[in-house]
């Protein structure tokens, strides 16, 4: 029970935590906004404004920087880690959703011409656009700033 406890009580978990979930809620408050439904996808859903994964691993960096120093080892490891991710999803996430739009086009095309398509639709909202990133970012900046 220790160590339940103690991953518990860690405040970059915390941070990054509380921040993932910050990035989601506004998700949904946003989709609310301006779809004006709501949208059960966005409550865990990938994708959409603002990143949560930036918003995560933004929180993680700024707590250890804060607790460990940003000349630390980890705050590196926890620095190129978060370019890794946000890189991550605004190239190869945004482009796998790009893509994923452009297949279930043609496969509803294809099905509207006789074709027997039975696969199901693929998940367009995947990745981010960089300004969902950025937005993502300054989220986990300002409360991994706050948490640690």
């Amino acid at each position: 029970m220790g160590v339940v406890l103690d991953i518990l009580g860690n405040r970059v978990i915390q941070a990054a935590a509380l921040a993932w979930a910050v990035a989601q809620a506004l998700k949904v408050v946003l989709t609310l906004a301006i779809s004006k439904r709501f949208d059960r996808s966005r409550v865990l859903g990938s994708g959409g404004m603002p990143s949560s994964h930036s918003s995560m691993v933004c929180a993680m960096l700024m707590v250890i920087g804060f607790r460990e120093g940003f000349s630390s080892s980890i705050f590196a490891l926890a620095f190129c880690f978060a370019g890794v991710v946000m890189y991550d999803a605004a190239g190869v996430r945004r482009s796998t959703g790009r893509n994923a739009a452009v297949i279930n086009h043609l496969m509803d095309a294809l099905s509207g011409n006789g074709y027997a398509l039975d696969g199901e639709r693929l998940k367009e909202l995947v990745g981010h656009t960089p300004i969902q990133v950025m937005a993502g970012a300054l989220l986990g900046i300002l409360i991994g700033t706050l948490m640690a």
